[in-house]
């Protein structure tokens, strides 16, 4: 049980991601038909191909959401790399959550993800419009954020963003944060 977020709201996420898994595996059944005349079936598969991008992309952008609240809410470790990192790059851990709420409070529907650049040493927060415009390439995601209209709209009403924000934070687990930190400045 989450603490601030219904389970509706918690079914609405769990249904939607299905329909991408659903919607993922039927493209990639349709693309391997299409694939025998490329050539005749050129537009179709470049649509395909676009729609695949989306449906995987939701996909998996939902299970780096999921995975942060499993195993119940843990405090961020103060003393650990991922804050000691933060607080170096925006001058503390609450600056970068300040900057990282502004991210998410932007207009639109889409995600707000905290990447880290383990080439330059740096942390971006940034936007990705739906699911697949965006990204960082090659870069490690640290933390998702959905931003989606079915991740608040139900619960927290059309001004409830800021609500909604203060409750997914609340909830994470941030041991799951801290090991994928770990991972990418080993890269």
């Amino acid at each position: 049980m989450l603490d601030g977020i219904t389970p509706e709201s918690v079914a609405a996420h769990i249904g939607l991601y299905g329909g991408y898994v659903k919607n993922f595996n039927a493209l990639t059944a349709a693309l391997e038909d299409l694939r025998t005349d490329s050539e005749k079936n050129a537009i179709a598969l470049a649509e395909l191909v676009r729609r695949q991008g989306f449906e995987f992309d939701g996909m998996r952008l939902h299970e780096y959401f999921f995975t942060q609240w499993e195993k119940g809410m843990s405090d961020m470790d103060r003393a650990g790399g991922l804050a000691s990192a933060l607080g170096k790059q925006f001058g503390s851990v609450e600056a970068w959550l300040a900057q990282f709420q502004a991210v998410s409070l932007m207009r639109g529907i889409g995600w707000a993800i905290l990447y880290f650049d383990p080439q330059a040493g740096e942390f971006h927060n940034a936007w990705v419009s739906e699911h697949q415009v965006g990204h960082f390439a090659t870069v490690p995601i640290i933390l998702t954020l959905d931003m989606w209209e079915h991740a608040f709209l139900a619960q927290f009403g059309t001004t409830g963003k800021k609500a909604y924000i203060d409750a997914a934070f609340k909830n994470f687990n941030w041991e799951v944060m801290e090991e994928r930190f770990s991972r990418a400045v080993k890269k």
